[in-house]
This record gives structure tokens, C-alpha cells and sequence, in this order.
């Protein structure tokens, strides 16, 4: 199946210190390809994985689930872990859920996380219906591209598949009993004008984490897919300096901020 412009995986081999990138819901790498582009740039390791059924069409997504999703950043987090010293995950909504996932099951082996707009809930009322709903009809309307820049496009798909709706609110669930177990450095940024996830997302995620090193910025000028909105270079930034501060590899090669 041919992919999506934009929208196939990317892998730059730097330095000792790795980083994960994990793109979001119907959305593909293109969301985040700046972000992982920014911090390859600076001689980071970076991997930002194609998620099973995304890129292509909705279609080929909704014989995935969440199971599929989550074992493929898994398998990127431990390839990373093989090759460097320190692995730091990044992610964008759905991909901040899977970030969360990875911290709360690896403990030591993730060095420290930044999300962008997290899912922690499907909101709406049909969010109930989903069980049932996914049975009756196989779509509904999509979410890629809530951003407030002129002229700048999300690749995603145009409809959601309701099956994999269901399996991603089924995952958030169980994810949501979790954060508890996350315990490592945060760096949490997002938009208070977000028509995706709202702000009550985050909040409910800094309340039930166990970091006790947490960061909180919020990117007033941009909408849900912040990394390609206003804010995206303070995202970029906020998430090089993070891991400056807390990696060993880049203090060493005195590439930290300010080093």
C-alpha cells in the first residue's frame, strides 16, 4: 500500500543518547518529523516509527488496535536501548499516551519523557456508543489538522475508524490505571485552545503520575498539533533543553544547553 507524503518512518543514527518519537491517532510521522529532524540535528539518535495501519488509508487502520500501536514503539524503544546509553520518548497525543505507557512498564530503561497535547480519555457522548456504535457504522468524521498556522497541513486520514476508536479508548482506559507507575522526568506542554484533546487531559496526567521532576508549559498560540503550529520551535526548544539538563551523554560532549 502506497504511503501518504510525509508520511514514512525515519531513523538518524547520532550520538549516545536516543530519542523516540511517536506520532499521534490517524495522524503518521509528518506530525512530528520537525520535532525528530530538530533533535537529529543536534547529533541525537533518533527513531520516529510509522504506526501499524497509519499513512496509508483509514482503512488499512481499522483491522489495527492498540496492541499494535504499543509493540511497535516498544520495539523501537529496546532497539534504541541496544545502541545508546540513554533513551529519552517524546510524543503527541495519542503518541504522549504510548509515551506514558512505555515509562510506566520500562522503569530505568527511559530516561525521561516530553508529551504534547496527551490523550488520556475519548471525550464526547458517542464515546459510550463505541462498543456498539463500531458495529453499525465503520467511520466518522477525522481530526487530523487542528492548527492554528495558515497553511499548515496535518497528513492524516479524513475519517476515523470506529474500531480502532474503540480499541484506543479500551487502551486509555487501562493506561489511565498506570500513571501511577510513571515515575521519571517530565516535560508536559499544551494548548489551552486545543478542539482534539482538551486541557483537562493534561491535568488529569500530572495528577496521577509519580514524577516528582515535572515540567509544565502551556503553548498558548497553537491548537491541537502543536510541533506543526506556532509554538512548534518552544516545543523543539523546551525538548532539547529538557534532555540537555538530564542526560550525561550530551553534558559530556558539552553539547547541553548553555554548555
Amino acid at each position: 500500500m502506497q504511503l501518504l507524503p510525509g508520511a514514512e518512518p525515519f531513523r538518524h543514527d547520532g550520538g549516545e543518547v536516543g530519542v523516540l518519537v511517536c506520532h499521534g491517532f490517524t495522524g503518521s510521522p509528518q506530525s512530528v518529523r520537525p520535532w525528530a529532524d530538530y533533535l537529529a540535528e543536534r547529533g541525537l539518535t533518533v527513531s520516529l516509527p510509522l504506526l501499524p495501519g497509519h499513512g496509508t488509508r483509514w482503512q488499512d487502520m481499522a483491522v489495527t488496535g492498540w496492541q499494535d500501536w504499543y509493540a511497535e514503539v516498544d520495539r523501537e524503544l529496546w532497539a534504541l536501548r541496544e545502541r545508546c546509553s540513554e533513551v529519552f520518548v517524546c510524543g503527541l497525543s495519542m503518541g504522549g499516551a504510548l509515551t506514558l505507557r512505555l515509562a510506566a512498564r520500562h522503569g530505568a530503561a527511559v530516561s525521561g519523557i516530553v508529551l504534547v497535547n496527551p490523550a488520556n480519555k475519548v471525550h464526547g457522548v458517542a464515546a459510550r456508543a463505541l462498543p456498539v456504535l463500531r458495529h453499525l457504522m465503520p467511520s466518522t468524521k477525522g481530526i487530523a489538522s487542528d492548527i492554528a498556522l495558515p497553511g499548515a497541513v496535518e497528513v492524516g486520514y479524513d475519517r476515523v475508524p470506529l474500531h480502532s476508536a474503540h480499541s484506543f479508548r479500551r487502551f486509555l482506559r487501562m493506561l489511565d490505571a498506570e500513571l501511577p507507575q510513571v515515575t521519571q522526568p517530565l516535560l508536559l506542554m499544551h494548548s489551552p485552545q486545543d478542539h482534539v484533546v482538551p486541557p483537562a487531559d493534561s491535568a488529569r496526567i500530572l495528577s496521577r503520575v509519580s514524577s516528582l521532576d515535572v515540567t509544565e508549559r502551556l503553548l498558548e498560540r497553537s491548537y491541537h498539533v502543536a510541533t506543526l503550529d506556532h509554538d512548534a520551535e518552544t516545543v523543539f526548544e523546551e525538548t532539547y533543553a529538557f534532555i540537555g539538563r538530564l542526560s550525561k551523554g550530551l553534558a559530556e560532549l558539552g553539547t547541553a544547553p548553555g554548555g
